[in-house]
């Protein structure tokens, strides 16, 4: 992705990853039925390759999944670090962040070990640090997402 501010690009995984774990949410933006739809999610991540593999849960119908079905690429949006940055006049205010933008593929994960694993990294990304549990009756009505990033630019205002 091409960023006009270059001096604010974040784009190597060291700079990207303190992003991704001080994120408490993400945003998922499809394109479906002519109308656009945004929702914020919980996640995890795990890396693979040269980007991030973001988990999700939901339940198995909605209209986040039938978006999904329509059209299954999406952009997604992380941000943290917010702070606000007062002066003495109105155009001196701003604010410092840290973000990453991308544009990926969501679909469905019907394995089952990968559907543990997707729990597993959602849990750990908020903090759970023991052996996870999922009993059937938990895990049955929940749907795990993966979005495989493809493009991704992180941009930091300190």
């Amino acid at each position: 992705m091409k960023m006009r501010r270059a001096d604010r690009e974040v784009s190597d995984r060291q700079g990207l990853v303190p992003i991704l774990e001080g994120a408490d949410a993400c945003r998922l933006a499809f394109a479906a039925g002519g109308e656009p739809y945004i929702v914020t999610l919980n996640f995890g991540y795990e890396w693979e390759g040269e980007f991030p593999v973001l988990y999700f849960h939901c339940a198995r119908e909605g209209r986040k999944l039938d978006a999904m079905r329509a059209n299954p690429r999406v952009c997604f949006e992380l941000d943290t670090g917010h702070e606000l940055v007062t002066g003495p006049a109105p155009c001196s205010w701003g604010m410092k962040y840290a973000s990453i933008v991308g544009y990926g593929t969501l679909s469905e994960v019907a394995d089952e070990a990968e559907r543990k694993w997707g729990l597993d990294l959602i849990m750990r990304h908020y903090g759970w640090s023991g052996e996870a549990s999922y009993p059937d009756a938990a895990l049955a009505p929940a749907a795990i997402l993966s979005l495989r990033a493809s493009e991704l630019c992180g941009k930091r205002r300190a």
